[in-house]
């Protein structure tokens, strides 16, 4: 498989979990803080954060993507949203792992076309194509 990039982008992160970090272009800054949850004060953001709200988005544009190369999914609805919820704990190997679930909503969509859409994005999707193997991914339509 060969990618030829439309676009690309750079972020440097200081500190690690409790730093910062900013695209080298400074449109995007943001100070780090390890969770309450993790042993760390929570007064900041943290990857896991950046990431659900990075594959939600994204998800979201592959849905649309999605339904204009297909004319026989249905179209997105404006108020379609995507819940990603990311999940951090110990594997039982070594180290830490990810979950993700994501859980969709498209008001008046009936069931069978919501979820064919939503198939249809996960084949699309990078996000979905960078985790697949590696990460347990559950997709739920509202």
């Amino acid at each position: 498989m060969s990618i030829t990039p439309r676009y690309t982008t750079s972020a440097t992160a200081t500190g690690g979990r409790d730093g910062k970090a900013e695209t080298d272009d400074g449109s995007f800054s943001v100070t780090l803080a390890v969770p309450k949850e993790l042993g760390g004060n929570g007064a900041g953001n943290n990857p896991e954060q950046l990431f659900a709200s990075g594959y939600a988005a994204c998800f979201l544009g592959a849905m649309k993507a999605g339904a204009r190369l297909n004319k026989d999914l249905p179209r997105v609805p404006d108020d379609a949203t995507v819940q990603a919820t990311v999940g951090i704990g110990p594997r039982s190997d070594k180290g830490f792992g990810l979950t993700v679930a994501l859980l969709v909503t498209l008001p008046g969509v009936d069931r069978a076309a919501a979820e064919a859409l939503v198939a249809e994005a996960d084949t699309i999707c990078p996000y979905s194509h960078a985790v697949r193997g590696n990460i347990e991914v559950t997709l739920t339509v509202a």
